[in-house]
C-alpha cells in the first residue's frame, strides 16, 4: 500500500522549514554571538603581545617588567589576568590560577575555555621563543562580557526555532486533514455502497482538485450500468428460448404418453419425459446461477421481501411432491423480512426444499423456519436424511459437486447456488446436523 498524502506533505515542509530554522539560527548566532567572540580573542591576543613587550631576559633568567613607562600598557586585571610559564610549568609571573591550555609541539597559539572561580572563561595561550627559553603567556578575559547571555540567547531562540516548526507542523497536519474531508468522505459513500448500487456520486460538494476523478468514477458506473443491462438482456432472451421449446416438448410427450398407440412404448417415453424434465430442472438452475453472480446482479432493484409470506408459497408448490414421496412438509414461521430479489431468494428457499425432498427417504420430515436471531433474520430447511458428512460439507457448495452415492440424477448446482445468493446479500450460510444429530439442517443468517 503506497504512503498517505498526508504524510508526504508534512514531510516534504518538514524538510525546507527545518532548514530555515536552521538559517535562521546560523543568522542569530553571527549577528549576536559571534561578534562577542571574535571582540574577546582580539582582547586576548592584544593582551598577549602586550605582555611579550614586557618580557626581558637578565643573566638567562626571564623577567617581566610592569614597570617600565616605554613599554605598551599591560592589560586590566580587572578585565584580563595573565599567567607566564616556562615548558615545565613553573610560574615566573602573574595569577597562578590561570592554566596552561595543553599544547602540542607544533602549535604556537590555541584558544581554549578554562575554569577560574567556578566560571567558566575564554583564554588564550601562546609559545614565545625568547633568549632565555621558551615561555607559555596565558591570558584569560574574566570580565562579566555579554557572551554567555547571548550564548543562551542563541540557545533560547534555537529551542524556539524548532518549538515554532513542531507547532508549525501540526497546524499543518490539522489543516491537510480538515482539507482532505472530501475525500474521506467520498472514499467512505463508495465504501457504503452495496455491488448493486451504481447510481452516479454527486460531485456538486467535491473540491475541483478530485471533481475529474469523479466524473470518471461516474463514467465508468454508466458504463457498467449499460453493460450489466446487456448481460441481464441476454439471460432474459436465452431463459425464454430454452424453456419454450422445452415446455412444448414436455407438452407433447404428455399427450403421446396418454394416447393409446403409445402403450408399447409407454415405459420409454416415461423415461424420456423424466429426461426432459431434469434437463429442464437443470437449464432453470444454470439460469438461476447466472442471475446470482455479483457481477451481473450489480444492477439488480431490490425490494422488501417478507419471508414468512413467501415461504408460505414456495412450500405450497412442492406439497404434491412431497405427498407423492410420503414427506412431511412443514412451515415454522415467525415474521421476518429482508431486502432482496424476491425472486433470487424464491430460487435458495426453492432449491434448499428441492434437495431436502431429494435426500430424505420416505416417511421423514421436511421443516422450513424463519425466525430472528439477535434481530437477524434467518431462514432454515431441516430434513431427516441420511445428512452430510463434516468434511463434505464445504465441498457440497461447489458447482457440479455430488455426494458419493446420491440418489438420482442430479446436477450438483443446487447448494451452490444457494452459496452464491447468500454471498449476494453478505449472508451466512451454515450447514449442519438436524435434530439429535440425525439429518442436515442448512441455516441461512442475513445481516
Amino acid at each position: 500500500m503506497s504512503s498517505s498524502i498526508s504524510r508526504q506533505l508534512v514531510l516534504w515542509l518538514a524538510v525546507p522549514l527545518m532548514l530555515l530554522a536552521l538559517c535562521g539560527a546560523l543568522v542569530h548566532y553571527f549577528n549576536n554571538v559571534a561578534p562577542g567572540v571574535i571582540s574577546s580573542d582580539r582582547r586576548l591576543k592584544e593582551a598577549a603581545n602586550a605582555l611579550m613587550a614586557h618580557v626581558h631576559v637578565t643573566d638567562g633568567r626571564i623577567q617581566l617588567d610592569v614597570h617600565s613607562d616605554t613599554l605598551p600598557r599591560l592589560p586590566s586585571p580587572d578585565s584580563v589576568i595573565y599567567a607566564v610559564r616556562d615548558t615545565q610549568g613553573r610560574l615566573l609571573s602573574g595569577d597562578e590560577r590561570v592554566a596552561v591550555a595543553p599544547m602540542s609541539g607544533e602549535t604556537s597559539q590555541l584558544i581554549a575555555m578554562t575554569q577560574i572561580e567556578h566560571r567558566n572563561v575564554r583564554s588564550l595561550t601562546t609559545r614565545f621563543d625568547t633568549p632565555g627559553g621558551v615561555i607559555l603567556i596565558t591570558v584569560a578575559d574574566v570580565r562579566s562580557t555579554a557572551e554567555p547571555a547571548a550564548r543562551y540567547g542563541f540557545m533560547s531562540t534555537l529551542l524556539w526555532d524548532f518549538v515554532q516548526l513542531d507547532v508549525t507542523l501540526v497546524l499543518v497536519w490539522v489543516g491537510i486533514q480538515v482539507g482532505l474531508r472530501p475525500v474521506k468522505r467520498l472514499r467512505e459513500e463508495i465504501a457504503a455502497r452495496s455491488p448493486q448500487d451504481l447510481r452516479p456520486i454527486d460531485d456538486s460538494p467535491v473540491p475541483r482538485e478530485i471533481a475529474p476523478v469523479v466524473v470518471t468514477l461516474n463514467r465508468l458506473f454508466t458504463t457498467l450500468r449499460s453493460s450489466v443491462q446487456s448481460q441481464q438482456q441476454f439471460i432474459a432472451n436465452t431463459a425464454h428460448q430454452l424453456r419454450t421449446p422445452i415446455t412444448g416438448l414436455q407438452a407433447q410427450l404428455e399427450l403421446l404418453i396418454a394416447e393409446s398407440a403409445a402403450a408399447p412404448v409407454k415405459n420409454r417415453l416415461l423415461t424420456l419425459q423424466e429426461g426432459i424434465r431434469q434437463l429442464a430442472h437443470s437449464a432453470n438452475q444454470l439460469l438461476t446461477l447466472a442471475r446470482a453472480d455479483p457481477s451481473v446482479n450489480i444492477a439488480t432493484k431490490n425490494q422488501t421481501v417478507p419471508l414468512d409470506s413467501l415461504v408460505g408459497e414456495v412450500v405450497a408448490r412442492f406439497f404434491d411432491r412431497a405427498l407423492q414421496s410420503n414427506i412431511d412438509l412443514g412451515i415454522d414461521v415467525k415474521p421476518a423480512s429482508i431486502v432482496a430479489d424476491p425472486a433470487l431468494i424464491d430460487d435458495l428457499l426453492s432449491n434448499l426444499i428441492d434437495n431436502a425432498l431429494k435426500y430424505t427417504p420416505p416417511g421423514g420430515s421436511v421443516t422450513v423456519s424463519v425466525a430472528k436471531t439477535n434481530g437477524k433474520p434467518v431462514l432454515a430447511v431441516e430434513d431427516s436424511g441420511p445428512g452430510i458428512p463434516e468434511e463434505e460439507r464445504h465441498r457440497v457448495r461447489q458447482r457440479f459437486y455430488r455426494l458419493p452415492n446420491s440418489p438420482g440424477h442430479g446436477s450438483g448446482l443446487g447448494l451452490a447456488i444457494v452459496d452464491e445468493i447468500a454471498k449476494l446479500y453478505d449472508a451466512n450460510l451454515t450447514i449442519g446436523p438436524g435434530g439429535n444429530g440425525r439429518g442436515t439442517r442448512i441455516l441461512v443468517q442475513f445481516p
